[in-house]
């Protein structure tokens, strides 16, 4: 059962706005819950000024070191004239702050609407900010932030369900499927080649764009870790291969006016999808004693879950045996 004293249960209005006011703001009394679970996240109204967001970090999630170099890196694009929202930063520069045993950083609130994947018009706008985007990651490394690898994402995960969740009866199909999995993702990896690692967003889903004015606004860093540039990429396309095609091409011809691509990540594709089915799993697990996820997922957790889960990982090796997409 989840325990009813989480740490998230201190965030009260008040706490949230005494938060807020020790940056120096004065709050109106309006506040609104955003979306999040990892984090929890809220619209502060401001007297005599536009609504902040604050976002409160999960304690013991990330060290101090990793949240700073995730808003270096949002100050580093925006200062290149990217469409990022990053985090407020007081008059000594700092944009991590401490209230009462929380860390916490301020954001301007940023409007707009979810981007459309399916429109190749988008897309291509997408590309060009995503080249963009990776020509400034690839300048240095992160030095504190982990890497997107099997280890952490997949053998992780899978000892964690495994271990703790699947029922009894299931064991032994799960642990088969997902050893086939993890083979299989590995040998692509192999087969992939060094491929260069740089700095991205590591989580470019619909729900972390916003978009507005014909431009998209990157939003949640939160994720944001070494990978291949293809990690920012893929969660775009959709559909059967002929319009995953469609897609990647207008895609990558505005990734391409900024940045150059290595045709052979196409072949990571099918990898880092399994290892983010895999590693899904495994985060609604390590956050179910937080009471909003089985509130929100309630799903979870249940035999019909695993025996889909299953299904679902045994669709994947199928799909890891499938010729890669491939440029033109």
């Amino acid at each position: 059962m989840p325990h009813r004293t989480h740490p998230f249960s201190t965030l009260t209005p008040a706490f949230i706005m005494d938060a807020v006011e020790s940056q120096g703001f004065a709050c109106d009394c309006r506040t609104l819950a955003l979306n999040s679970y990892e984090n929890r996240v809220y619209q502060v109204g401001i007297e005599e000024g536009e609504p902040l967001v604050a976002k409160f970090y999960r304690p013991g999630r990330w060290t101090d070191e990793q949240i700073v170099e995730e808003h270096d890196f949002c100050a580093e694009l925006a200062a290149h004239e990217l469409p990022v929202v990053a985090p407020w930063r007081n008059a000594d520069g700092h944009s991590l702050f401490r209230h009462d045993g929380f860390r916490f950083a301020l954001y301007p609130r940023q409007g707009g609407r979810a981007p459309e994947f399916d429109n190749l018009d988008n897309l291509l706008v997408l590309g060009r900010m995503l080249g963009r985007m990776h020509r400034i990651g690839a300048v240095s490394p992160f030095v504190h932030r982990p890497t997107l690898d099997s280890q952490s994402f997949g053998h992780g995960s899978v000892a964690l369900i495994r271990d703790r969740f699947i029922p009894p009866e299931l064991r032994e199909s799960y642990t088969a499927v997902t050893g086939l999995l993890l083979e299989a993702v590995e040998a692509l990896f192999a087969e992939a080649g060094e491929v260069r690692y740089l700095r991205t967003h590591g989580d470019c889903h619909a729900g972390n764009i916003l978009w507005r004015d014909d431009a998209p606004h990157f939003v949640d860093f939160d994720d944001a870790r070494m990978a291949p540039a293809v990690q920012d990429l893929w969660m775009m396309l959709s559909g059967d291969r002929p319009r995953k095609l469609a897609l990647l091409d207008s895609l990558l011809e505005g990734y391409t006016e900024f940045n150059d691509f290595d045709p052979r990540e196409l072949r990571l594709i099918e990898p880092l999808r399994s290892l983010r089915v895999l590693h899904y799993s495994a985060w609604l697990a390590r956050r179910w004693e937080d009471p909003i996820f089985p509130a929100t997922f309630p799903w979870f957790n249940t035999p019909r879950y695993w025996n889909d889960q299953i299904i679902e990982l045994r669709e994947q090796v199928a799909a890891l045996a499938e010729p890669p997409l491939e440029l033109p």
